[in-house]
């Protein structure tokens, strides 16, 4: 299988599309990011990465970042997080609060953005903000073995002034007793963490550990258990897209993550993992573009986890 020319084909394919869906204009700082923009990668456990298009330019990650902070809160805590936010998928936008009350302040699940605020808390000693970070920025550096990740500063300040509805749903979490830290201290990590700026490159070598049982197979370092790489995985199937998660696992048939920025990761189980970007977005906040060439990149492999 060459998949370097497989990523051309792609970008290729998708030519007709690029442009297409609505870039997320409710953030200032990312209504201003070109439509036209996209980029694929793939990470292979050889430490290859095969890419094409805009795959090297740094784009802000959004919600992809919370399946990192959820790897770091099972690593820390354990299934004592399944305590304080469910597993179950919403249904609903990502931004809902409808089911925080009916559920007495226990988010459905870690990936839509009120699970996401209290798997952040999980990160948060003695109220430091900044170390939970500095934590964060570090493994991902690492993973990736690119020290130039950083977050992007401008996208951070525009979420904490645009972040209305995400005090509202951590307010009512608190209310019920489910943060440990003062809401703006876990808001600050968490606006943070979801402004983080990776390529596509960047983010699928990152990620690269979840196809392996939880260890990175360039490296050989142990990251997660296999029992938790599998848990990950299996939210990412069936939360990872909102109230899309159903229809991305019926067209792709992959775990994936998608974020606001445009972004999508997908993890292939024992093969690799995969991002694109193209900003434009569907109803629910995924990718148009960048699921239409992972649509392409799934029929061209074969790859997919029901066979």
């Amino acid at each position: 299988m060459n998949l370097a020319e497989i990523v051309k084909e792609i970008v290729a394919e998708i030519e007709p599309h690029r442009g297409e869906g609505k870039v997320a204009d409710y953030i200032p700082a990312l209504a201003c990011v070109d439509p036209m923009k996209f980029g694929i990668a793939v990470a292979t456990p050889d430490g290859e990465c095969h890419s094409a298009g805009d795959a090297d330019e740094p784009f802000s990650v959004q919600s992809i970042s919370k399946v990192f902070t959820l790897a770091l809160a099972l690593q820390k805590v354990g299934d004592d997080l399944w305590q304080r936010v469910g597993r179950e998928p919403s249904g609903s936008a990502f931004n809902s609060i409808v089911q925080l009350e009916h559920e007495r302040g226990i988010p459905r699940n870690p990936l839509i953005n009120a699970g996401a605020i209290v798997v952040t808390d999980h990160l948060i000693d003695n109220g430091d903000a900044d170390a939970a970070i500095e934590l964060l920025l570090r493994v991902l550096r690492d993973h990736a073995e690119d020290q130039s990740i950083d977050i992007d500063y401008d996208v951070a300040v525009s979420e904490s002034d645009t972040g209305a509805r995400n005090r509202s749903l951590a307010w009512f979490m608190a209310s019920f007793g489910n943060l440990e830290n003062d809401v703006e201290v876990a808001l600050s990590a968490y606006f943070r963490h979801c402004a983080l700026a990776l390529s596509c490159a960047q983010l699928a070598r990152a990620a690269l550990f979840l196809a392996f049982n939880g260890e990175d197979p360039v490296t050989g370092e142990r990251i997660l258990t296999p029992q938790r790489c599998r848990r990950i995985n299996a939210i990412m199937m069936s939360c990872g897209h909102y109230d899309n998660s159903g229809d991305f696992a019926f067209r792709i048939g992959l775990p994936g993550k998608s974020g606001v920025g445009g972004g999508i990761l997908a993890i292939v189980p024992g093969q690799g993992a995969a991002a694109t970007w193209s900003p434009g977005l569907n109803e629910a906040g995924t990718s148009r573009v960048g699921a239409l060439a992972l649509e392409a990149l799934v029929a061209r492999t074969g790859w997919s986890v029901f066979g």
